[in-house]
């Protein structure tokens, strides 16, 4: 249902306009902005490690082996979505790089990313040529065999759907065993399958940190050329792809190709002219109130990423509240704005008395082997 509004509920006109939204505006340009910033936030962490004369890849690692032990109890006992693991696979290939200037980062970065789309777009290409092939009069029983076993892998039969409803509304101890016995190789399979994507833009990361684009260092009319050129056309490539989609009747195979591979170059151009927009936004309302909030809520990314699994599932799973299924897209944007509410109210003040979130702390602690001071101490007033 991510990927194709006619798989489950009602398709109507507010769905498809739900999906259409998601698709052209947020789909894989929210995990990119994430993906730079975890590149640039570990580029941070080794330059202040470095300029205090300590063990930069000591502390790197240390940190990349307790994400990734984060990111498996959460993908086994919170929610399957999890990014913490293959955060903490790519982030300890990409630490490999951290002495190349910008421009090396940047260039290296674009060649894997070209190669990950070309690869990807010839692998799911190659579907269509096997639907041809076993639709094909006279075509051979091996090949329609082949076939057949590949739809039916796909998760878009209403078998298939249901199946996955009714894991999902059951208990959790259900949930958890369908994991460990039907999916438990799915943290590594990802590195695998997003790698491509992951690895590039956490060196785009780096080296935007680096040469001053992350940290607001450029001039207006530089971000604002950068959006300016980026933004139009990878938008409007990305609605092309969603016209053929519609066009085709959320085929499959179509949906497939589009959610996979057709959008890798307009991915990673929003993407890069998001960034360009929010420099400029955050550096204009910097003092501002809400920006203050935004920020503490970025500082506690770790607990609100965790704290939003859990709450979600929650609400949405059997052993919970049990809406699983339950509720459309439209409505579904209720919750993700009671989500953003909750965390921009929680952050900052909690970040106004301790120096971390809670489970940052807890990871720094962790990482460092040493617990970290967590309140902050109180000036004293005469």
């Amino acid at each position: 249902a991510y990927m194709s509004p006619v798989v489950y509920g009602d398709a109507g006109s507010a769905d498809v306009g739900a999906w259409l939204v998601s698709y052209m505006l947020v789909d894989g340009k929210m995990r990119g902005l994430f993906s730079l910033l975890f590149g640039a936030s570990m580029m941070l962490v080794i330059e202040r490690a470095e300029m205090k004369g300590e063990s930069a890849a000591r502390i790197h690692y240390s940190r990349m082996v307790w994400l990734a032990l984060f990111g498996l109890f959460h993908f086994f006992f919170i929610w399957w979505g999890d990014i913490l693991f293959l955060y903490a696979a790519i982030g300890s290939l990409a630490f490999l790089f951290r002495h190349r200037t910008p421009e090396r980062l940047i260039s290296l970065a674009l060649m894997i990313y070209f190669v990950g789309a070309v690869l990807w777009t010839a692998l799911m290409g190659s579907l269509f040529f096997l639907e041809n092939a076993a639709l094909a009069p006279g075509a051979d029983a091996e090949t329609v065999r082949s076939y057949e076993e590949m739809m039916e892998g796909f998760p878009f039969s209403a078998e298939k759907v249901a199946e996955e409803v009714a894991i999902h509304r059951g208990g959790y101890a259900d949930i958890v065993a369908h994991k460990f016995t039907n999916t438990a190789l799915q943290p590594l399979t990802s590195v695998l399958q997003a790698g491509f994507e992951t690895l590039p833009l956490m060196l785009l990361g780096m080296a935007l940190l680096k040469n001053g684009f992350m940290l607001g260092e450029w001039k207006v009319a530089a971000y604002l050329r950068i959006a300016a050129w980026l933004l139009p056309i990878g938008l409007a490539i990305t609605g092309a792809i969603a016209w053929i989609v519609i066009a085709s009747g959320f085929d499959p195979l179509t949906v497939m190709n589009a959610a996979i591979a057709w959008t890798y170059p307009p991915r990673l151009m929003m993407t890069i002219g998001y960034a360009a927009l929010l420099a400029i936004l955050i550096g204009r309302f910097a003092a501002s109130p809400v920006m203050a909030r935004v920020a503490a809520t970025g500082r506690a990314a770790f607990t609100n990423y965790l704290g939003t699994s859990i709450v979600m599932t929650t609400i949405f799973y059997g052993y919970g509240l049990g809406l699983y299924g339950e509720v459309g897209r439209i409505e579904l944007y209720l919750f993700v704005l009671g989500a953003w509410a909750l965390m921009l109210l929680w952050s900052k003040p909690w970040l106004d008395r301790f120096r971390f979130g809670p489970l940052e702390w807890l990871w720094r602690s962790l990482a460092r082997m040493e617990l970290q001071p967590m309140r902050k101490q109180r000036a004293c007033r005469f």
